[in-house]
């Protein structure tokens, strides 16, 4: 199991600690930096600043909106870092949800999730083949564009710049059932939110014969620390604000996913009382035992112990978001 660092998105600044964190993990062998967008800070332009100061480390998007662009500009973007990092990139990508895409990007959310998905890869992988110009007859991306207000001048096209990699890994964060079994068809690799060790069984059906090489890359906080439930806060203060504030009280896809883990009670008291602005409340109606099945944190036997339960599980791909140097450095020691 390879280690990646994630660093997430900026907050109300920028990390003042990302680079160094990314260089640091770079210097004790991590296979690869992550960073992330909301409505905020965007994933690419961090990690050509990390990339112009790093050498090795693979350069990954956890992830990258598709309602941000459109594919052919996701694409544009992917080739160019690649080429500016020497080949270093991973091209994680989520749909997000209607609350983001609707009220942040002005655009309508796919009432076709799996097609809408599925068109995006596909454009994506022809710009990045470069084999013919590039069409799609397509419900949601189609090109050339023939709709309403269409010119009818537009033409199929090539792109001017070769990509370094034809075949750049494309990642996908999906969380439905539906969505997980798609992803192990189109993609080179799964992002999993809220991956529990003691729950793999959930996927099992869904990676059953996925080619080798699939990458399964989850996220987990980590915090080397003597007070566990102390280290559970960041955990407990993350879930409250995705299952309460990332999506609407009837459609949020985090909240969803927490209900088929087994905490579903749980989740929809966290909802209701995050979107009462009874914040606080909702962060210590958090479960201490969800937040700790997919987080590392505690002392170091106590890290040692649980990552070993990851490593035994189909996870090719840690990803960690980690606070200090130290959890860094010993995450690297456990796992060497």
């Amino acid at each position: 199991m390879r280690l990646g660092l994630a660093l997430g998105y900026w907050g109300r600044r920028p990390g003042p600690r990302d680079l160094a964190l990314a260089r640091q993990a770079e210097r004790l062998g991590y296979h690869s930096v992550w960073t992330s967008e909301s409505w905020g800070s965007d994933a690419f332009t961090p990690l050509a600043w990390i990339a112009a100061h790093t050498s090795r480390i693979r350069l990954g998007t956890a992830v990258a909106q598709m309602a941000a662009r459109s594919p052919t500009a996701t694409a544009m973007h992917a080739l160019t870092l690649d080429h500016l990092s020497g080949g270093r990139v991973l091209l994680g990508l989520g749909l997000s949800g209607p609350q983001v895409v609707e009220g942040w990007y002005g655009r309508p959310f796919p009432q076709s999730p799996l097609t809408a998905t599925r068109e995006y890869v596909d454009v994506v992988r022809q710009v990045l083949r470069r084999e013919a110009p590039v069409a799609l007859d397509g419900r949601f991306h189609p090109l050339p564009y023939t709709g309403p207000g269409a010119t009818g001048l537009g033409k199929p096209l090539k792109s001017i710049t070769h990509p370094l990699r034809p075949g750049l890994p494309v990642l996908l964060g999906a969380e439905g059932p539906r969505n997980v079994a798609q992803t192990t068809r189109i993609a080179d690799g799964w992002l999993p939110l809220y991956w529990s060790p003691a729950r793999a069984g959930l996927y099992a059906a869904a990676l059953d014969g996925v080619p080798e090489g699939f990458m399964v890359a989850p996220m987990a906080q980590a915090r080397l620390c003597d007070d566990l439930a102390e280290g559970l806060r960041p955990v407990k203060t993350m879930l409250a604000l995705y299952i309460g504030g990332m999506g609407h009280a009837a459609r949020n896809f985090h909240a969803d996913l927490m209900a088929r883990m087994g905490y579903e009670e749980e989740a929809r008291r966290i909802q209701r009382l995050f979107l009462a602005g009874r914040r606080e409340e909702a962060v210590a109606a958090v479960p201490d035992a969800f937040a700790d099945e997919i987080s590392l944190v505690g002392p170091r036997e106590r890290i040692a112990e649980r990552l070993a339960l990851w490593r035994e599980g189909p996870v090719t791909d840690l990803l960690v978001t980690a606070p200090d140097p130290a959890t860094l450095r010993l995450l690297a020691e456990l796992n060497a």
